[in-house]
């Protein structure tokens, strides 16, 4: 099980803010995602992003996160929206294609899990596309539990489920 401490960022690293979806600094992170999915699948995937309303990515129950560079450019970020009453859903988790390789998704995953504990989610639910192997090994290094067999072909699992349990709120945090 993951502390509820917050990641320290090192310095220069990029900062966290959390902005609702409609935020301007978001859209690079959904075109970029979209497109992404696009060449991986061969379908728009722009429509995957848009199916849940902006309204389930904001508080109380769910929030964006983005990390930002010094000139305010998006560098990652992710999103996690009510998935039951003890369970948030992490979605939208991207790093921009010139900054990969930088621990910047285990970052946001990090600070995704610690907003969801501090709002008083037990677990966390997620999925990712059986065309990204990089994702696969994300969730494995940070402790997700895969709720697949990972010796089958992805291709025949279709998403591919994970979860993690969470530590419990600090005293004074009512669950959402």
């Amino acid at each position: 099980m993951t502390s509820l401490a917050r990641p320290r960022p090192a310095a220069g690293e990029p900062a966290v803010v959390r902005v609702p979806v409609s935020d301007p600094r978001v859209r690079p992170l959904l075109r970029e995602l979209g497109d992404e999915y696009c060449a991986r699948y061969g379908k728009d995937a722009h429509a995957e992003l848009a199916r849940y309303p902006d309204e389930e990515f904001t508080a109380p129950h769910g929030g964006v996160l983005l990390l930002l560079l010094e000139h305010d450019e998006p560098v990652a970020g992710g999103a996690f929206r009510r998935y039951d009453a003890g369970t948030a859903e992490l979605k939208r988790i991207w790093t921009h294609s010139a900054h990969r390789r930088r621990g910047l998704a285990r970052r946001v995953v990090a600070e995704l899990e610690h907003e969801a504990a501090a709002r008083g989610y037990r677990r966390v639910y997620l999925t990712t596309g059986p065309r990204q192997p990089e994702a696969r090994g994300l969730y494995l290094r940070t402790g997700y539990t895969p709720l697949f067999d990972t010796e089958a072909d992805p291709e025949t699992i279709g998403p591919l489920p994970f979860e993690k349990h969470l530590p419990h709120a600090p005293r004074g945090l009512a669950p959402v």
